[in-house]
């Protein structure tokens, strides 16, 4: 069965809190899965390594027999398709991780897409980081009302700030 892997990752500071988006879509288009998720801390290179390991994973779990992965990390595509060399330790176990799986389809190809094209992915990245975040301030935390002007509002029970 072909599909096409779009994936992501990123992490909010250099290193930071981390997540993965992966979608992974038939060849009609229509999604067949996603993952999105905290990874934890990290940088954006490992968690971009992660995504496409974890994206791999899910579509020989789905029957995938040829994939098309696409990314938007130019260092990640250039580097499994050995045409940049892998300098760091820490990137090198994930490459060959990253190798090893897509050994096991009948074919693979990974390509480098613009942002925009891999937004799907992109978006998940952000709704794990987002959940995440929310997570570690705990239940007191809300999100910003829309309509909200930064200024003081009353508690629950009051009508003014004087109550």
């Amino acid at each position: 069965m072909p599909a096409t892997l779009y994936a992501d990752g990123g992490a909010r500071g250099n290193p930071g809190p981390a997540a993965i988006g992966v979608v992974l879509r038939d060849s009609e288009g229509a999604e067949l899965d996603t993952i999105s998720r905290s990874i934890g801390e990290t940088t954006n290179n490992v968690a971009e390594y992660t995504a496409v390991i974890e994206g791999l994973k899910l579509a020989h779990a789905r029957g995938v027999t040829d994939l098309e992965v696409k990314l938007d990390s130019k260092l990640v595509v250039h580097q499994l398709n050995g045409e940049w060399k892998i300098k760091s330790d820490a990137l090198r176990g994930l490459a060959v991780e990253a190798k090893r799986l897509l050994n096991r389809f009948r074919s693979a190809k990974l390509e480098h897409v613009a942002r925009g094209k891999n937004s799907d992915a992109d978006n998940l990245v952000n709704q794990a980081l987002d959940a995440a975040q929310v997570g570690e301030l705990g239940a007191q935390w809300m999100p910003p009302d829309e309509e909200d002007d930064g200024r003081p509002k009353p508690g629950p029970g009051q009508t003014s700030l004087l109550d």
